[in-house]
């Protein structure tokens, strides 16, 4: 037993030897003598699990990151070539001739910039209303008893599960003849069709940004509550000074959330606008754009109208890109903090 307390610690780095200088094998074999049938079985299978286990994960991952970022590498290899690379067929990935015409003149058929400031002023300004109004409901969830709670938050988790088209005729209606009785005003074409469902916490996919407040806020512990309570703080100047700060990172996380399926939406848009120039409708109506603006109706292959379709494609994902890249630490962390993981 001496002899055993000895023996200095094995260097980590060394994986030959173990113990008293002998080999990994050596070492199993001898602690393989003491051990009955289970114990045997369960090292064999180990064994046989730590050899297969990295082969199996990479083959994951392998297959993850080609389905993810095969799209991307095409678009990106698409949106900078020429036209007529298109049509060769030696060209695969690395274009022959590397050209920013197209992106140029996808970005003018788009109307870019008119369209980058619609975008602006009505998407990302809903998803700002949207995540205030998410907030202060996620928090009476989490915070506040009340009678109907139960009913109400079963409501929330309708709004999850339920998609928006089947609603999307009831709202239209709603707000073509929004008033009391026979006074009545049309709100169809007008921003306020988006900004007031984002305000009363109906907008995109707000259900599950309250169910993310809620987790998050019944998270913080309730002392921080007594404390504001007690300095004479009421429940909503509590809620602004002291759960506000500590929620950051959900608030983030929720933002991210809704300004990318707003930015993205183009089926509630194009249900309340006749015209209307965002980013998702653009994009959706690109194909007929070109044909009128850039082709002049003339016939243009499929195959050729990609490089165009691709460049769009690009020029629309590029600012929510940019926006990741800055925020996601921020981000990774927000979802890991409001229980949706773990």
């Amino acid at each position: 037993m001496e002899q055993i307390k000895d023996v200095p610690a094995a260097n980590p780095k060394d994986d030959a030897l173990v113990g008293n200088g002998m080999s990994k094998r050596q070492a199993r074999k001898i602690r393989m003598k003491s051990m009955n049938k289970t114990e045997i079985s369960y090292m064999r299978r180990k064994r046989v699990f730590d050899l297969v286990w990295p082969i199996f994960r990479f083959l994951i991952l392998f297959g993850l990151c080609f389905v993810i970022l095969y799209p991307l590498i095409y678009m990106i290899s698409c949106a900078f070539r020429d036209p007529t690379d298109m049509n060769d067929p030696t060209v695969m990935w690395i274009p022959r001739t590397l050209t920013l015409d197209v992106i140029k003149e996808t970005a003018e058929v788009m109307d870019i910039w008119n369209t980058l400031l619609t975008t602006l002023e009505l998407n990302v300004g809903c998803s700002l209303v949207q995540v205030v109004s998410c907030a202060i409901t996620g928090y009476g969830f989490a915070r506040f008893k009340f009678k109907g709670k139960g009913l109400l938050f079963g409501i929330v988790i309708m709004m999850i599960l339920v998609p928006t088209q089947i609603i999307a005729i009831p709202q239209y209606m709603m707000f073509r003849y929004f008033g009391i009785g026979s006074v009545s005003v049309n709100l169809i074409n007008t921003k306020l069709c988006m900004y007031l469902p984002a305000l009363m916490g109906n907008g995109i996919r707000s259900g599950l940004m309250i169910f993310i407040f809620r987790q998050f806020f019944k998270g913080l512990p309730k002392e921080l509550e007594d404390a504001a309570y007690l300095d004479g703080c009421g429940p909503f100047k509590t809620f602004i000074r002291v759960m506000v700060p500590n929620a950051s990172s959900s608030f983030l996380t929720v933002f991210l959330f809704s300004i990318v399926w707003y930015w993205n939406d183009y089926y509630v848009s194009s249900t309340f606008f006749t015209k209307n120039q965002t980013i998702a409708l653009m994009l959706k109506n690109l194909s007929s754009l070109l044909t009128q603006q850039l082709f002049n109706n003339a016939d243009v292959s499929v195959r050729e109208q990609i490089v165009w379709m691709e460049a769009g494609c690009l020029i629309s994902i590029l600012p929510i890109l940019i926006m990741y890249v800055f925020l996601q630490k921020y981000f990774t962390e927000g979802i890991e903090r409001s229980g949706l993981v773990g």
